[in-house]
């Protein structure tokens, strides 16, 4: 679809619409930035191009994506390549819907220092670009600004090599209107991704909800019957938050909530390749892949002595199920939760500060006890309020 320079006006127009459709079809910030780049430097006929974005709380210019020919260190998706703005001053300078177009304009820069003005009032201050195509081995390059909602998002930059032609204000033009329609594809992406970040994010606490537990167990799962990769589910239900609400008040009751969820992040962070949520009310989990079951335990009995210390609260109980323990073939996320749910509750009913692990042997052997009860309650032969209780330790 991508025509390259000297294309006429009717050519950059099936342009910039295959451009809009291609990134309506991308499902990620990644993916948009791929496309928005190689289809920018396809369309200007450049021979690189890069998407940056201004992170205005650390002050510089971080690139998301670079394509075509890339040199020395330059990376397709690099992961801390950045630059500080007061090198490249003009993205600061630059007005927000102030151009006599409603926005900012692009500009063409040269490698011996020539440059195309944009139009919007003031020249920006000269910064680093000749430098930097220089060092690069580039000729010229064209920079135009990204708005999206009124605010300079960051910037489109594509480049020509040294023998090539220059860009030209019409070039530039062009490159304004592909920017615009980069930041129609990353306003829509952002927005996506919010929607999809409220979807799999407990509101209270900030943690990942049951839906995104869900989602991740099914994929570890489906590693741990390709591979053998260990996955363990840690339960942990909040005591006492019923008594904190009804004595000292709800509010008091999100506190606590809030600061167990902080005690079981900090505690999740322990171990690589782990999610923390919350599963509702005051039941929480934490999801690890591939740490040992035993590297779990502790973490879980760090879990427990750490949340015994908060200043409201009964602490907590604590159950594991693991596939690197003895617990048998785990073919699906309901076993596993159904055997993390049962040694929670035998924990609590225990009133034990100490986690209980689901096919270890403890006291009253509870482990193996928890492992019995939920393979009946697999087998369908547990579902009556007394099994229940029976399996929470109750009466047993």
């Amino acid at each position: 679809m991508w025509i390259g320079y000297g294309m006429g006006d009717d050519a950059r127009l099936r342009t910039v619409v295959g451009l809009a459709q291609e990134m309506a079809a991308a499902h990620s910030l990644r993916d948009v930035a791929r496309t928005a780049a190689e289809g920018a430097r396809a369309a200007l006929g450049g021979s690189f191009a890069a998407l940056s974005v201004w992170e205005r709380e650390r002050g510089r210019l971080r690139v998301l994506v670079n394509t075509g020919e890339r040199r020395g260190d330059e990376r397709e998706f690099p992961e801390d390549e950045a630059y500080p703005v007061h090198d490249f001053p003009e993205i600061t300078g630059l007005p927000y819907g102030g151009g006599p177009d409603g926005g900012p304009r692009a500009w063409v820069e040269t490698a011996s220092g020539a440059r195309d003005e944009p139009r919007y009032g003031p020249a920006a201050p000269v910064g680093r670009r000749p430098l930097a195509l220089r060092r690069r081995g580039r000729g010229c390059c064209v920079v135009a600004p990204v708005v999206v909602d009124g605010l300079v998002w960051g910037e489109l930059y594509v480049a020509r090599e040294p023998g090539r032609p220059v860009f030209d204000r019409a070039d530039a033009d062009f490159a304004e209107a592909l920017a615009s329609v980069i930041a129609a594809g990353i306003a829509q992406t952002e927005r996506l991704e919010e929607v999809r970040r409220l979807a799999f994010t407990d509101p209270l606490t900030g943690l990942a909800n049951r839906r995104a537990v869900d989602a991740r167990l099914d994929e570890a799962l489906e590693r741990h019957r390709a591979d053998g990769t260990v996955v363990s589910l840690l339960v942990c239900d909040v005591n006492g938050l019923k008594t904190v609400n009804d004595v000292l008040g709800h509010e008091a009751g999100d506190r606590l909530l809030e600061r167990f969820a902080s005690v079981l992040s900090l505690c999740g962070a322990m171990l690589p390749d782990t999610l923390v949520a919350r599963l509702g009310g005051d039941e929480f989990c934490l999801l690890a892949v591939g740490p040992s079951a035993d590297e779990v335990v502790r973490v879980a009995d760090e879990v427990c002595r750490r949340a015994a210390e908060l200043e409201t609260g009964q602490g907590v109980a604590c159950g594991v199920a693991s596939t690197g323990d003895p617990i048998g073939p785990v073919r699906s996320a309901r076993r596993l939760f159904r055997l993390a749910d049962a040694a929670q509750y035998r924990a609590k009913a225990a009133r034990t500060d100490k986690p209980v692990v689901a096919g270890r042997e403890g006291a009253d052997d509870a482990g193996d006890e928890v492992v019995r009860l939920a393979d009946q309650a697999d087998r369908g032969r547990i579902g009556s309020r007394g099994d229940r209780r029976r399996l929470r330790g109750l009466d047993v």
